[in-house]
């Protein structure tokens, strides 16, 4: 079965590459760095390299889960260096933001693509001491050459919704191998270990979510602090954060005929995918709301007052934006997407509004909805009727911050947990 699985990736290997050179005329950093993807390095380095540890986090939220393990990883080792593999070109932008501070000791690198040959060289390359892939990452041929050059394979800050598992279960034995060639699972929940179990994986603990383990840079409560100001102090604010396609539409219609908000609600409305920021941006325009980029704010500057929205269209500064609001809306989850992480919006202590779709994340949620940290709504005119009682009660605003904030206090440790599992690196 996985001959056959190799087969289909060389038979569309060709629509594959096509496919990245016609997306790179809208993300230039998809006609970069090539050779990676097909598992070319050139000539190594040296013959003495520090210890490897190999992560994989694919894009944004993979590699922002990261931060905490790979900090600890670098501590742990201090003689070691980290190979941080993604797929997407803003899964690297942030890697290099995160960790550039760490100079040679953090390798950026694209995932090859899961073909034996190509696996093979990128572990021959950088011989990594282990594994570690983060969340949802489980690629057949790479945990089989992982298997045959003795490296063991980490899925850590697991998570498994019901609808992946019933994927994973229609590929069989492809995926049945691929579990069994996994050393160790650590899940971010019960309901998470207990799917991983059922795909045939038998090292599985459970760790809860690194993400909690995530700590706010300073800097970027510095930029949420500017962004406020230049939102202005006075003005009520609802971010609607890591929104996707089909959302936003809902959103602002629904934004447009609200009543109900305060006088003056500013509208932050930060997409999910850059590609899509100026689709956005036509969608706000053509129901006649004033707009206004996050990229053309100067430094200094207070958005013009007859402006209805902000369109964040800057990459690594989603922290910043939950420091800037007074509502936080998740996005991912008005219509059947699974949700995105609510995480860092409690950790910043602002009361989370989401949708009724949340299966990526359905325990995290629910969790955060019992500590009244977060609330449902059933649709985007919902989603304003609810927004208009917190914007307009300070005090009950306030309250379900704080419970949001010690929720995510509550749940650290992830990453200690994490860390105690994973094989010796050694030195």
């Amino acid at each position: 079965m996985r001959f056959l699985y190799t087969l289909v990736w060389w038979l569309a290997l060709p629509l594959v590459l096509l496919r990245l050179w016609l997306r790179g005329r809208h993300e230039p950093g998809y006609r970069r760095h090539w050779n990676e993807r097909l598992g070319l390095y050139g000539r190594r380095a040296a013959n003495d390299e520090p210890p490897t540890v190999w992560v994989h986090a694919v894009s944004v939220g993979e590699t922002r889960a990261a931060e905490p393990l790979v900090d600890a990883l670098l501590k742990q080792y201090p003689k070691g260096r980290i190979v941080l593999t993604h797929m997407t070109p803003t899964g690297r932008a942030t890697g290099k933001s995160l960790f550039g501070k760490h100079g040679a000791r953090v390798v950026q690198s694209y995932l090859p693509y899961d073909m034996p040959a190509l696996v093979r060289r990128f572990i021959r390359h950088f011989e990594p001491r282990v594994c570690i892939l983060m969340e949802t990452e489980v690629w057949p041929n790479l945990i089989a050459q992982c298997g045959r050059q003795k490296v063991p394979v980490v899925l850590a800050n697991a998570r498994l919704s019901e609808r992946s598992l019933r994927k994973a279960q229609k590929l069989g034995a492809v995926m049945r191998e691929a579990a069994a060639g996994i050393s160790l699972v650590a899940a971010q929940t019960e309901d998470d270990a207990r799917r991983v179990r059922q795909l045939g994986v038998t090292n599985v603990a459970v760790t809860g979510s690194i993400k909690f383990d995530v700590m706010v840079p300073p800097a970027m409560m510095a930029t949420g602090t500017r962004l406020r100001q230049q939102f202005g102090s006075n003005r009520p604010v609802l971010l609607c954060a890591s929104t996707r396609e089909g959302e936003e539409e809902l959103i602002l219609d629904a934004f447009r005929s609200a009543l109900d908000l305060p006088a003056g609600t500013l509208l932050v409305l930060v997409p999910r995918h850059p590609q899509r920021f100026d689709a956005v941006e036509a969608m706000v325009r053509e129901r006649s709301l004033p707009v206004q980029r996050r990229s053309t704010l100067e430094t200094g500057t207070i958005i013009e007052p007859r402006t209805r929205v902000v369109l964040g269209d800057s990459m690594g500064e989603m922290f910043a934006y939950y420091a800037a609001c007074d509502v936080a809306f998740i996005g991912g989850s008005l219509l059947p997407l699974g949700g995105q992480n609510l995480i860092e919006a409690a950790a910043l202590g602002k009361p989370v509004l989401i949708g009724e779709h949340t299966f990526n994340f359905a325990q995290v949620t629910e969790d955060a909805l019992a500590a009244g940290g977060a609330a449902r709504v059933t649709g985007a005119a919902d989603l304003m009727a609810q927004a208009s009682s917190l914007l307009a009660d300070p005090a009950r605003r306030t309250a379900m911050g704080q419970d949001a904030q010690a929720f995510a206090n509550q749940h650290r440790g992830a990453t200690e947990r994490t860390m105690a599992l994973l094989p010796a690196v050694g030195e």
